[in-house]
This record gives C-alpha cells, sequence and structure tokens, in this order.
C-alpha cells in the first residue's frame, strides 16, 4: 500500500518554479511570510535578467512618447528610410 501511494502522488513531490511579481515592499514581505508559515523553500531573485542600460532606455522612449517627443510615421515612410 505504501508504495501504491508513493507512486499516486510522485507527481506532488517535483519542483515548481513560481514568478511572483509583487507591486512593492510590503506585498514581498507578506509573499515572504506566507511561504515561511508554510515550511516552503524559496529565494528571492535581486537582480533583474534583463541589462539595466536598455530597460532604462525602453522606459525613457515610453516616457518621451508619452510627452509628445515622438513622431508618427508611415510604413511606406518608414521603408524610405531604411532604404
Amino acid at each position: 500500500m505504501l508504495t501504491f501511494l508513493s507512486e499516486k502522488y510522485r507527481h506532488l513531490m517535483k519542483n515548481h518554479n513560481i514568478i511572483v511579481h509583487p507591486a512593492n515592499e510590503q506585498e514581498l514581505n507578506v509573499i515572504k511570510a506566507f511561504f515561511e508559515a508554510l515550511k516552503i523553500k524559496f529565494e528571492v531573485a535581486e537582480k533583474s535578467p534583463y541589462n539595466s542600460d536598455v530597460v532604462d532606455k525602453v522606459l525613457q522612449g515610453k516616457t518621451d512618447i508619452e510627452d509628445g517627443k515622438g513622431i508618427s510615421l508611415s510604413i511606406e515612410e518608414l521603408n524610405k528610410l531604411c532604404e
């Protein structure tokens, strides 16, 4: 019987990755407390997988567009620039 149970529930013993995106430090602390209370092992990645220079430029571009600093191009105008 014990062998049957271990085979039946073997899928529950696999490691799973869960990605959580807390919006602020308070939410992060709640998530940490939750995992600790359940005795679930976890780690907090402090480093972003993205290059910070690229992220900064993308965010600056988004801000520039919102501030009206961008221009609109038709497909034809864009193709002319690429010639």
